[in-house]
Formats: structure tokens, sequence, C-alpha cells
């Protein structure tokens, strides 16, 4: 099956469809593949640009760089949020790799960016890449004016199974000073934290 017919068939209605077109794609890709699934993150059809996204995931640190460029670059907030979502992919899908560090810095650099959609999917890829990213959320929720920010990184913290997470969320737990959501998320954040150490634990011990 040639490329083309696999990119029409990531505006397939059938997610199954998509999604073997999108792993397809990422093993025949060429040097226009990349280009190609980066000029559909503009395309109106919320279904092609999703699928899109996902593929970049697949094809993974290789689109790292096109995805930062973008994402620190582009004028589109629409656009740099799907940069920060396929970074995310990147990261869940080729977990066993190390996260390129030109990936979590453009990333720092999307949590300061002005749109709510942009610097929050900053925030949720900076969390799926986890412990490299751990120093890079720390310094946001300790530098960052907006709560809808802290919310975001705190709720990041409570998946990062290492004790400077804990240790953070039990700060801002007991802080009376700080606001009352970021209190409040950082108590709920500490509780699952600790479930997702102890089931870790407990597998472990099986």
């Amino acid at each position: 099956m040639t490329l083309d017919s696999l990119f029409e068939k990531l505006k397939h209605p059938n997610p199954n469809i998509r999604q073997v077109a999108q792993f397809e794609i990422a093993e025949q890709r060429d040097e226009n593949t990349i280009p190609q699934l980066m000029a559909n993150l503009e395309n109106e059809d919320m279904v092609y640009r999703r699928a899109s996204v996902k593929t970049l995931g697949a094809i993974g640190h290789d689109s790292v760089p096109s995805l930062i460029k973008t994402l620190v670059t582009s004028d589109d907030a629409t656009v740099k949020a799907s940069c920060a979502k396929a970074l995310a992919q990147v990261a869940v899908m080729h977990a066993d790799k190390d996260f390129p560090q030109e990936g979590i810095e453009g990333l720092r650099q999307g949590v300061k960016d002005d749109n709510p959609v942009v610097h929050i999917s900053s925030v949720m890829a900076l969390g799926a890449i986890g412990n490299p990213a751990l120093e890079v959320l720390i310094e946001s929720l300790e530098s960052t004016e907006n709560v809808a920010v802290g919310v975001a990184v705190l709720n990041a913290l409570g998946g990062i199974k290492d004790e400077r997470a804990k240790q953070k969320l039990i700060q801002f737990s007991e802080d009376t000073s700080a606001d009352p959501y970021l209190q409040e998320t950082a108590v709920s954040a500490l509780s699952r934290w600790e479930m997702i150490v102890k089931f870790a634990r407990d597998r472990a011990d099986r």
C-alpha cells in the first residue's frame, strides 16, 4: 500500500483502521512523511489532525526536532498544542528510549506560553516523559503565577515515581499560604502518588 493511500486512511471514521495506518506510515516513511504530517497539524479535520499527531508519536524521536521547532515558532495555538501532544505520544510509545533533551527544553518554553491550551498540553507532555522532565516540572511549579499551570504540574508530579516529586507534593499540601485550589490538588496528587508507588511495589514483590 502506498504512503498516499495510508495517509487517506488517517481520515477513516474507524479508529482501528486509522491506528493500523499510523504504524504502517511510521514503518514506510520517507523524507516527505514528517513534513506532510506536520502540515496536517493545521488541517481543520480534527480526526485527521489527531491521527497525524499519533503518527508523529509512532515515528518517535525523528519527529522531535520538527515538533519542537513548530512548538516554539508557530503563531497558531492549536498547532502548538498538537506539537506538545505529539511529543507526549513519542514519550509514551517509545518509553524504552531516553527522551531527547531538546524536546524537554522546547516543552519548558511551551509551559510559559500565554495560551492555556498550549501550556497545559506542554505540562501534560512533560508528565508523560516522567523522571527526565522532573526538574523542569518543579521549576515551572515554583516560578509560575498561573494557577492552572500549577494545578497541571501538581497532577503531573502525582504520576512520577520519584521521591523529589513526593516531597514537592508534601510541601504544597502543607502550605497553608498557597492557593487553596493548589493545596487541594497537591493533597489529591500525593494520594495518587502513594497509590502508584504501592502498586508498583506490590507488583515487584509478586
